[in-house]
């Protein structure tokens, strides 16, 4: 049985300090199972993005073992795209925080992808009472190349994009997602150029990218300078061909992060939820399953 995205979508208002009041979509399936912390997934933030295109398929298998919740972080796929107000990570790490108290859930597992794994890890930071594991997919503001120039292949091909909005430029940025190209089909370069092209799409996406330019709000994205006062189980998954955040971006993290390890993907790229989609799953579902809660006398 197939999941339908319309059987599970929601539509949500929140309100933030920065944002005020917004609408977010989010799709929800799974019930709890042996009082497992729900699992929130925060997708990447190339054009066309969200929540849907790039945990949709993933959506079942996860819902097995956790309630599972994908969000469309604000300025992507049908959530509100208001102007980011400070650092994207920051901005969109409230904006979750607030739907999580509007939906009641005082703690859950983040799961985050490229532009999530950045917002993942700041919600981390700023809340970590509200946080029980990570799992990172070659993070923004986390990954810190220390081989390869900036910007990246992807990040390169994601200015192209930017700068000429084509069918053809949209196909060149997803082909560096992915070593197995049969997967840069004809339907997914239509479905992401219509997302990525609808209103206020771009806008939002230039106002994002501002954020991690600007000299004001810049240095509050480079989260590798954070990454020690992390005290989260963190598992970093990334994937060895990975041309958007190359693999040697991984280690800063892993030598920072007290609690961190490892796992990289042969013969994959930026995308290990779709490109290495079982073992992806089994490895993720079986780390945050080791999750335990700390009783009272244990965290005095």
């Amino acid at each position: 049985m197939t999941v339908s995205k319309d059987d599970v979508a929601h539509d949500v208002r929140i309100k933030t300090e920065a944002a005020g009041e917004i609408s977010l979509r989010y799709y929800d399936l799974g019930s709890p199972v042996d009082d497992r912390l729900p699992l929130v997934m925060l997708h990447g933030g190339g054009p066309g993005a969200s929540s849907w295109s790039n945990f949709g398929s993933a959506l079942e298998g996860f819902a097995a073992d956790f309630r599972t919740i994908l969000v469309d972080q604000p300025g992507f796929g049908a959530s509100d795209k208001p102007p980011v107000v400070g650092n994207y990570y920051r901005f969109a790490g409230d904006a979750v925080i607030a739907l999580l108290d509007e939906l009641g859930l005082e703690k859950v597992h983040l799961l985050g992808n490229s532009l999530g794994g950045g917002t993942a890890m700041r919600i981390a930071l700023t809340h970590p009472d509200r946080v029980g594991r990570l799992v990172l997919m070659g993070p923004g503001g986390l990954s810190l190349n220390l081989f390869h120039a900036d910007p990246t292949e992807g990040v390169q091909r994601l200015m192209d994009f930017s700068g000429d909005p084509t069918r053809e430029s949209l196909r060149a940025f997803i082909s560096t997602m992915v070593v197995n190209q049969k997967l840069v089909t004809d339907e997914l370069v239509e479905e992401r150029f219509a997302d990525a092209t609808a209103p206020g799409a771009r806008e939002a996406m230039a106002s994002m990218g501002w954020s991690f330019y600007n000299p004001e709000t810049a240095e509050d994205g480079m989260l590798w300078r954070e990454a020690h006062q992390l005290k989260h189980h963190t598992l970093l998954t990334w994937g060895r061909e990975d041309r958007v955040n190359p693999l040697d971006g991984a280690f800063p993290a892993l030598k920072l992060i007290p609690k961190a390890q490892l796992h990289v993907f042969p013969r994959c790229g930026h995308w290990a939820q779709i490109e290495a989609a079982d073992e992806f799953r089994e490895l993720a579902v079986a780390f945050l399953r080791r999750h335990r809660e700390r009783t009272p006398e244990e965290k005095s």
